[in-house]
């Protein structure tokens, strides 16, 4: 009788050799073992043996599916180089606007002068500069009502500001509602901090003010995380009727909110911020890495009043300070305009590659707005989000599977976020083809 490691070997060549596809589902053990002719105890070896090497996944109640294989070879279909490298990324999502690095380079020649050059590299405070404070609430005035300068602090980036702002307000064990699909570092911060996600219930208009209500009343919240503007992952935009009815809300509880906006400059006709109904307990937080470039950037928040020490302590304490050269190298970029052409670059940018996932995804439910600079894939039946992530890479594409948004020990939905900023437009649209191709394919296959 062959050894499990035996049959493992075969099965496992069978999947890199392209003879099992990804996705495709393994006969349950027993009708494995009968086949084989091996006892269901050697099956069950065979099979945790083959999740072991990474090639298949099991799930409870729904079997064993393969979760990677080789390319197949066939001209013109994979995306692949020879290695496995994934040659189109989906995942990452840092859109730019053509003739980018021109755009920014003439503001920066003052700054290279040694004596400017001195004063920008020194440390930076949480505070920032003046200059600095006075740019970002002009640019934020462009979408709300102006903000006082004396309330901006600075970090290195926006997932900084989201956590030097949790961090202000939660201690460790502490209560945090978000919605239940959510940025993925807002899950690794509240590891981090020792906090606690606590998915609260959507629907099509955004935050049920309802269940921050409920789950309030359950356990006091000690504060929530919001992206009221072109959500990350789903693109939905929460309107102006019911941000005032969280706005209501959070006055009645008393609860601090941390309102994302990292991605609303998209969406030049959204509604306004969160914080210009509830300024005295909403922490706006924003960044410049999507508006500019993620390699020099900075992040900020824009705190309650009676909050700016509190955060800009969290902000110190954390190491989350902003450097110096890159509010410098900001308040040049925001002051001749620079920010204004990029972002008007980058949402024309948006809406193309929104038509391209019109045009290759037709027929398929996808989420999305045609401002977002990302899409939310609900893949057909029987499609699940791990098996078609593997299909995916498989041929040379990487996105991101519903799980790494989803909050709670619920299940995970069936869907992927797509990433549409990050890759040439030529490219994405090929991608795009090629995963409506093995979306098709997979449904019309036994592999649920």
């Amino acid at each position: 009788m062959d050894d499990y490691r035996g049959i493992a070997d075969r099965i496992a060549a069978d999947i890199t050799g392209g003879r099992l596809r990804p996705g495709q589902r393994l006969p349950p053990q027993r009708a494995f073992a009968r086949r084989h002719g091996i006892a269901p105890s050697t099956a069950g070896r065979v099979y945790a043996e083959l999740v072991r090497r990474g090639l298949v996944v099991g799930e409870v109640g729904r079997g064993t599916f393969v979760r990677a294989a080789a390319p197949d070879g066939q001209p013109g279909h994979a995306l692949v180089e020879a290695a496995g490298t994934p040659l189109v990324n989906l995942e990452l999502n840092y859109p730019t606007a053509p003739g980018q690095a021109e755009l920014l380079a003439p503001a920066l020649a003052s700054l290279l002068r040694p004596d400017a050059l001195g004063q920008a590299l020194r440390p930076a405070a949480a505070a920032g500069t003046p200059a600095a404070r006075e740019a970002v609430a002009d640019l934020l005035a462009r979408s709300g009502p102006r903000t006082g300068p004396e309330r901006v602090l600075f970090t290195g980036n926006g997932r900084q500001a989201i956590a030097a702002a949790l961090a202000s307000l939660v201690r460790p064990g502490g209560r945090v509602g978000v919605e239940p699909l959510t940025y993925p570092l807002v899950k690794e911060i509240a590891a981090r901090l020792g906090l606690v996600l606590v998915p609260l219930a959507t629907d099509a208009e955004g935050l049920v003010p309802e269940s921050v209500v409920e789950a309030h009343r359950a356990t006091p919240l000690s504060a929530l995380y919001l992206q009221p503007t072109l959500h990350n992952p789903t693109s939905l935009t929460t309107g102006a009727g019911r941000l005032g009815q969280l706005a209501d809300c959070v006055h009645r509880l008393g609860t601090p909110v941390v309102e994302d906006r990292i991605w609303a400059f998209l969406h030049p006709a959204g509604p306004p911020p969160l914080a210009a109904l509830a300024p005295g307990l909403t922490h706006l937080v924003d960044s410049l890495s999507k508006r500019v470039a993620p390699g020099l950037t900075a992040g900020f928040v824009v705190a309650p009043p009676g909050r700016v020490e509190a955060v800009a302590r969290a902000v110190r304490s954390g190491g989350w300070s902003a450097g110096a050269f890159a509010l410098e190298a900001a308040v040049r970029w925001l002051g001749d305009g620079t920010v204004d052409r990029l972002v008007a670059a980058k949402r024309q940018d948006a809406r193309r590659r929104q038509r391209l996932v019109a045009e290759r995804l037709a027929g398929f439910t996808v989420r999305s707005d045609p401002a977002a600079c990302f899409a939310w894939w609900e893949l057909p039946a029987p499609w699940r989000a791990d098996t078609f992530t593997a299909a995916a890479r498989a041929h040379g594409i990487a996105v991101t599977p519903g799980t790494a948004f989803a909050v709670g020990t619920g299940r995970a939905p069936d869907a992927v976020r797509l990433g549409l900023g990050s890759v040439p437009e030529p490219r994405l649209a090929r991608a795009l083809a090629t995963l409506a191709g093995v979306a098709r394919d997979g449904a019309a296959a036994d592999i649920g």
